[in-house]
């Protein structure tokens, strides 16, 4: 180890108990080279250290706790150190995503009178919140609020966008953070020297070091708000592709200023999705949709009921299945984008496995109309066939034959609309726009829900079979709403009770409610 320079006079004193520093990282992170990093810093500093961690859980449903205890030799005696951080005992908390952060303030380690808050303000989604069928994502904001008076120090910002930019990991901005924000008395060069000792990726972790000690060292910023929703782009009148400028002059030309950033995203979603013929479909579907809206009041509300057609029926016409699937993970710019995401080198080779379990019904949705008709009349055919097909697979997309054999798949999107699930969904989607059609000349709010119901149809497989399910069980009840005192509100309640739960537990008592409501 190299010569340590004396401690000034006074600093030992200073030290009567140890300097405890507790680290929230996930699988990926960095969590321990930065634990690693703070025990070498200390020792750089002639002070006694040690760490130890409780490892979380896989997938995002807790991080790993590291901790580090350090305190100045004292006389030739080693001191003894904890194990685990102590609510109400901790100097510094450092999370390298922010949920992490209010974890720890719930758990106590974070307390005013003595705790910085290190944080990184991005997000990486927990289990609990991609389970739900709707929004489950936790909002941000009351984690901000409570850092305010939580913490005697609180650091935040988004250590993994300049991790990236830096080419490093979320460690060395931590740690390039926790040397500016100036509770350890160590020198700069002190931390860069346990960077160095490393021996890995030495200039692109010093390099986020430094960007995340300017930033540390920086006043701090306010508190960022929810600002108001930022208005679309502009539609273009053209973008130099005969085809696709034709759609743009309908979108222009037939329909109302006010709808036509949303009908734009349908035109462009089905166009990636299958065609330009499939989007002009679209487009006329949705014309007969804004002549009844203008015919029942539209105008005066704003083209609500145009505007939400425009959205769910773009949603609802590029459905998943099996070709899109196939497709999308088969495209050179989904390879690029997870690339970046995972931070790849020149030269470095990346393979994915992806999950895939097929059923009998999206084999059979994939035949020609006519032959899945047949074949769904011989149900003992089927249960044997499914023997075979419904079982999961790992699906290596990096090796030639599995990535031609998705890339068949796909190929099949120019038959998809002779092929028995878009004959499925083609009548799903009819039935859905009729009773909408029905009710707007009644109850033009409702109908809005109506067409708002969509968005409970989602994914492919069991996904789909369960959404499809919640959807015909909360649109069987939208008749009964018609001339009901706040009907659209309840549609409203009975869909937002569908998207809180994978089971449907809360849509059963929300009907239950809605039946005791109007029964009283």
């Amino acid at each position: 180890m190299n010569a340590v320079a004396p401690l000034p006079t006074g600093e030992s004193a200073a030290f009567d108990r140890p300097l405890s520093i507790a680290v929230l990282a996930m699988g990926g992170q960095g969590g321990g080279v930065l634990t690693d990093w703070i025990v070498a810093a200390a020792e750089h500093a002639g002070w006694v250290a040690q760490s130890t961690s409780v490892p979380g859980v896989a997938q995002r449903t807790g991080a790993t706790i590291y901790y580090v205890e350090m305190l100045p030799p004292r006389g030739g005696r080693h001191p003894v150190l904890s194990l685990m951080p102590t609510p109400g005992d901790v100097d510094v908390v450092a999370a390298a995503e922010f949920m992490e952060a209010g974890r720890a303030m719930l758990r106590g380690l974070v307390t005013p009178d003595r705790t910085t808050l290190i944080a990184s303000t991005h997000r990486s989604l927990a289990v609990s919140e991609k389970e739900k069928p709707g929004d489950g994502i936790a909002a941000s904001g009351p984690v901000y609020e409570a850092s305010d008076f939580a913490a005697r120090q609180s650091i935040q910002f988004d250590m993994q966008a300049l991790a990236e930019r830096n080419g490093s990991v979320i460690s060395a901005v931590m740690f390039g953070a926790l040397a500016g924000s100036g509770v350890l008395p160590f020198s700069r060069e002190t931390y860069e020297a346990a960077i160095r000792e490393g021996g890995k990726g030495v200039e692109p972790s010093l390099r986020a070091f430094a960007a995340g000690f300017d930033r540390a060292a920086r006043p701090p910023e306010p508190v960022p708000v929810l600002e108001a929703e930022a208005l679309p782009p502009p539609v273009p009148t053209s973008v130099g592709v005969p085809q696709l400028d034709a759609l743009l002059a309908r979108v222009h030309g037939e329909f109302p200023t006010s709808v036509r950033p949303m009908v734009f995203a349908g035109v462009k979603r089905l166009t990636d999705y299958q065609d330009v013929a499939y989007a002009g479909e679209y487009l006329d579907r949705l014309r007969g949709l804004l002549a009844l809206d203008s015919a029942h009041g539209g105008e005066a509300a704003g083209y609500a009921f145009t505007d939400a057609a425009a959205k769910y029926l773009a949603v609802a016409m590029a459905y998943d299945d099996v070709i899109r699937v196939a497709d999308l993970k088969t495209r050179a710019s989904r390879f690029a984008r997870i690339d970046q995401e995972v931070g790849k080198r020149d030269g470095q080779l990346l393979y994915m496995t992806e999950f895939m379990h097929p059923r009998m019904e999206e084999v059979i949705g994939t035949m020609p109309k006519g032959l899945g008709l047949w074949l769904e009349g011989q149900p003992r055919l089927v249960r044997l066939l499914d023997r075979v097909v419904n079982r999961g697979r790992r699906v290596k997309t990096g090796h030639v034959s599995w990535f031609l054999s998705l890339n068949l798949v796909a190929a099949l999107r120019p038959a998809r609309r002779r092929l028995l699930r878009h004959l499925r969904e083609g009548a799903h989607i009819a039935n859905w726009l009729a009773l909408a059609e029905r009710i707007v000349a009644q109850d033009y709010a409702l109908a809005v829900e109506v067409l708002a119901c969509r968005r409970l149809v989602k994914g492919y497989s069991d996904t789909h079979a369960r959404g499809e399910s919640k959807f015909d069980r909360v649109l069987a009840a939208a008749p009964g709403l018609v001339g009901k005192p706040d009907g659209a509100g309840w549609l409203r309640r009975l869909r937002t009770a569908a998207l809180a739960d994978e089971q449907g537990e809360a849509l059963e008592g929300a009907l239950k409610t809605l039946e005791g409501a109007f029964e009283a």
